[in-house]
């Protein structure tokens, strides 16, 4: 079955490289998935609308072999590249991501570990707010581009940048260097260091680690809308337990040390500070910098720490002995705005700061028995200053703006992506399978922006949004405005959830990623007494009644992930190449993943294997009794992370059911995870141990009876190669055979290509060898 067809369409993409063209078999899918970095080189991304919605910033790569990111803005109709590394001669146009990042400061490798990020050249950047002056790092270096003409220019800095972000008037750039917090002036480039660390586990400006990997919260510092201070985190992590990560394959080089609390464990120190910030000048009316950024030729003079026209640094004032986490924080024209929780996260609080004081008075507070969700872009607030936050009952996360609720039940809210004026856009999805773009405004309530089936997201400005997503047939990206001339822009749809087209030209922002050789073809299926939705791939060449087929398994199956939806991800595309490698491959969502209310989410709650692992064996038994080709004789499960121990916990519970596995990156013992996200399931391991021994896969080595490859990045900091190794151990002396495939320099996602192409085929022939002989 082909998903419908919605209403967006990749117009205006580049034509694919011929080797794409080409080559359409799917011997080939492994290495193409390789070298477009799961098909993310070459789309669009990162998109960002000035105030007055005349522009559009965005981030991509130059196609979908080229992993260099370039940033890009749209105006006028039209793309027009603002800083391109390989122009600049910053970034090599040939080599590994892992020699780029050879180049890279310590912190900022760090970070896109944290993100996830698989390219090289512009990765991020940051605007002031007006979106004419634009920074962001190359290999350690800060540079400056201004939207409305001139080449972008090089900033010399007190050393490695990491996180520059300019002033809202345009003025200056903040950046963080060796754990310092220090803002450059682009009129003189007079260089002042604001904050320094005491000490070396000290840093200010950036996020702890649980901040960035499981909160969700990236950023360390955030200007004031009147650029003259900023709000800055201070983090001291010399109570933190170290772990120290080191490359068996080079023993030459030192081990890495990682400040990594987990379950049970001391959590870093974290406050915040009010900074003020010496002015270069008066601001003019407009919020415009006077003039451009120039490049600094002499070297840098730094000042030491100063106060500007007699103000001083002020502490933020709250609780951290109770609400230890700083969940979210930012600063609107109303005035520091803050999220803080509890260790048990069963409390959340929205502070608003005193900026003269620090002190802090509580705007609002979540309380749940299991878990608040930490839910992105929220606590806002509109223009006049009403909170818009998420609302939880057990069916439905709602949200709400100034205390009253404002969607309605069975619509799940995921995220809120913008706030201008008193409009508030927001991402949310009635089936679990779609995630679509709303806007609620007072005067006219709800209106959903998105159609057809896919994932999208949004970014608004000045009348302007950018609709972004996937669709069953790729991304796309779609810029819609309003004025006197700059018409409404939408495209054509079909299917009754189509608005009315009554549109002029569509402006679509270009796609240069490649269609992937092998076209996902799931079937979108309802399983079960719980209705689990579930995706079916089968091969393009089978034909049913002809034989039976081996099943397959690939579930995440966890937290704050679904892949059984009807958008072409990457995830459908390894699926579908595994289903023209011979198997009728079931993909299913199921209890505690997002998408379908606070109770489906929290269902989860102090045992995270039983519910999990029991969906899936549902979903198997219930696809196999609608489909008689599904040969329950040779069923195999394969995963990553949350997915590789949920496929390892399969082959040791239910060795009837499952008779094969792979699990890679598996979390295998849970107490080695970090406090914030593990402890938000399963409590903290002293008072609750026996989630843990429940939820873990250690002390259940016995139990294998069924071939089972453990695969383990030696480099992941985040689900570290110990949980495999001790594992390994104790399936070795239960006398249980095993295979380990160990990955030298990989991290939790392996980035080498090389890696990843021969990865899939090596788990392709494990799993067939073993249902083989089962």
């Amino acid at each position: 079955m082909t998903p419908a067809d919605g209403s967006f369409r990749s117009s205006g993409a580049a034509p694919e490289a011929p080797a794409a063209i080409a080559d359409r078999d799917p011997a080939a899918f492994p290495r193409q998935y390789a070298r477009t970095r799961r098909f993310s080189l070459g789309v669009p991304r990162q998109f960002g609308v000035s105030p007055d919605g005349r522009r559009v910033l965005f981030v991509r790569t130059g196609g979908g072999s080229d992993p260099v990111g370039r940033l890009w803005v749209f105006e006028g109709g039209k793309e027009r590249v603002l800083i391109d590394p390989v122009a600049l001669g910053v970034t090599p146009t040939t080599g590994t991501t892992k020699a780029a990042e050879g180049r890279l400061p310590e912190a900022e490798r760090v970070r896109r570990e944290r993100a996830r990020e698989y390219s090289t050249g512009v990765v991020a950047y940051a605007a002031d707010a007006a979106a004419r002056v634009v920074a962001c790092a190359l290999s350690g270096a800060l540079w400056v581009v201004r939207t409305d003409g001139g080449s972008p220019v090089p900033v010399p800095a007190a050393g490695p940048v990491v996180d520059p972000r300019p002033s809202p008037d345009g003025r200056l750039v903040a950046y963080v260097t060796g754990g310092s917090l220090h803002v450059i002036a682009l009129e003189d480039g007079k260089d002042r260091q604001l904050a320094a660390p005491e000490g070396p586990d000290v840093t200010y400006g950036l996020p702890e680690y649980v901040a960035a990997e499981s909160m969700g919260r990236s950023r360390g510092y955030w200007w004031a809308p009147d650029s003259r201070h900023l709000l800055v985190a201070r983090v001291d992590t010399s109570g933190v337990e170290r772990r120290y990560i080191s490359d068996p394959a080079h023993p030459e080089r030192p081990p890495r040390a990682v400040a990594y609390p987990s379950a049970g464990t001391a959590n870093a120190e974290v406050s915040l500070h009010i900074l003020p910030v010496a002015a270069s000048g008066p601001v003019p009316a407009s919020g415009r910098a006077a003039s451009r950024p120039v490049a600094v030729s002499r070297p840098v003079a730094v000042s030491r720490p100063v106060a500007a026209s007699g103000e001083r640094r002020v502490d933020v004032a709250w609780d951290r002995a109770t609400y230890t986490y700083l969940v979210s924080a930012g600063w609107d024209g109303h005035g520091p705005l803050i999220g803080v929780q509890t260790r048990d996260q069963r409390s959340l609080r929205t502070l608003a700061v005193d900026p003269g004081t620090g002190a802090t008075r509580t705007l609002h507070e979540r309380t749940d028995p299991a878990w608040t969700e930490v839910v992105p872009g929220t606590p806002a607030r509109t223009a006049s200053g009403a909170l818009v936050l998420p609302e939880d009952t057990p069916g439905t996360r709602h949200l709400n703006v100034g205390g009253t609720t404002v969607t309605p039940p069975g619509l799940q809210v995921r995220e809120v992506v913008a706030v201008e004026g008193e409009q508030v856009w927001f991402t949310a999805g009635e089936e679990p399978t779609a995630v679509h773009v709303w806007r609620w405004a007072p005067a006219d309530g709800l209106t959903r922006l998105s159609d057809g089936p896919g994932l999208f997201t949004a970014a608004a400005g000045g009348g302007t949004v950018v609709l972004s997503g996937l669709t069953p047939e790729g991304p796309v990206a779609e810029v819609r405005s309003s004025g006197p001339d700059r018409p409404v822009a939408c495209v054509r749809g079909s299917g009754p959830d189509t608005a009315d087209v009554t549109t002029a030209t569509a402006r679509t922002i270009a796609s240069l990623g490649e269609d992937p050789v092998v076209t996902p073809r799931p079937e979108h299926l309802l399983l079960g007494r719980r209705e689990l939705r579930a995706s079916l791939y089968l091969p393009s060449w089978y034909e049913p009644g002809t034989g039976t087929l081996p099943v397959l398994l690939s579930p995440y199956g966890g937290p704050g992930v679904q892949l059984a939806v009807r958008a072409r991800t990457w995830f459908a595309c390894v699926a579908q190449w595994f289903a023209e490698e011979g198997f009728a491959v079931l993909v299913a969502d199921g209890r505690g993943t997002p998408g379908r209310g606070p109770a489906w989410e929290k269902a989860v709650h102090g045992d995270q294997l039983t519910p999990a692992l029991e969906d899936q064996t549902d979903a198997l038994h219930a696809a196999a009794a609608r489909f008689a080709y599904l040969d329950l004789s040779r069923v195999a499960i394969r995963g990553w992370s949350f997915g590789g121990f949920l496929a390892a916990a399969a082959v040791l519970h239910r060795p009837d059911v499952f008779h094969a596995a792979v699990a890679g990156a598996a979390p295998t013992d849970q107490r080695l995870y970090d406090t914030h996200w593990k402890e938000r399931f399963l409590g903290h391991p002293r008072e609750t141990p026996d989630h843990y021994t429940r939820s873990s896969l250690v002390g259940h080595g016995h139990l294998l009876r069924r071939p089972l490859l453990l695969v383990q990045g030696l480099a992941d900091d985040n689900v570290a190669p110990a949980h495999t190794l001790r594992f390994s151990a104790e399936l070795l002396a239960a006398g249980r055979p095993h295979s380990v495939l160990p990955l030298p320099g990989a991290g939790h996602a392996p980035a080498d290509p090389a890696v990843n192409e021969n990865l899939l085929r090596f788990e392709r022939d494990f799993l067939r060898s073993a249902l083989d002989k089962n």
